[in-house]
């Protein structure tokens, strides 16, 4: 396996990753309704902000993508999917560490993410790395939103949870 950044020609390879993985998510409990995928614009602004990671079989196809942007001097990682063929093969593993130890490198503060909790790799794997779940006044008002954002498409509000790891 091997990581490397992603370029615009991944897009739709990293969409059917996406896609595939939901199926997964929605086995768990965690989604529900009619699967979507990142959007183009979505997936420019990880690759913009220099966090768009493929982990790519030895033939070269992807299999799967941790995808964030930097926001209040952390990483918020924003998408994180692995092809069901390829899952509980250490790919999460490499691309979240590919992640942080690039944000590290950056000087970030930390990393931020949202997920659901019940899920057994969620909220559980990323509490692996050191992630710990924040509510009440310790969660900021930028998670808060996107919290409510996923609600508004569908997410079960109490199936979601924020995470910070600070460095």
């Amino acid at each position: 396996m091997l990581i490397r950044p992603a370029t615009t020609a991944d897009f739709d390879a990293l969409r059917a990753i996406e896609l595939a993985a939901f199926e997964t998510l929605r086995a768990a409990g965690a989604v529900g309704g009619v699967p979507s995928a990142s959007s183009d614009q979505q997936l420019q602004r990880y690759l913009d902000d220099g966090f768009l990671e493929v982990a790519c079989h030895h033939s070269g196809d992807p299999i799967g993508f941790c995808g964030g942007y930097i926001a209040g001097n952390c990483l918020h990682i924003a998408e994180m999917d692995v092809h069901p063929n390829s899952q509980r093969q250490g790919v999460g593993r490499a691309l979240l560490t590919a992640s942080l130890d690039k944000a590290r490198a950056q000087k970030l503060d930390g990393a931020t993410l949202t997920t659901d909790r019940f899920a057994p790799f969620n909220a559980a794997f990323y509490a692996k790395f050191g992630f710990r779940a924040l509510a009440g006044d310790e969660l900021p008002a930028r998670l808060r939103g996107i919290l409510a954002e996923e609600a508004e498409i569908g997410l079960d509000p109490d199936r979601r949870i924020a995470m910070m790891l600070r460095f």
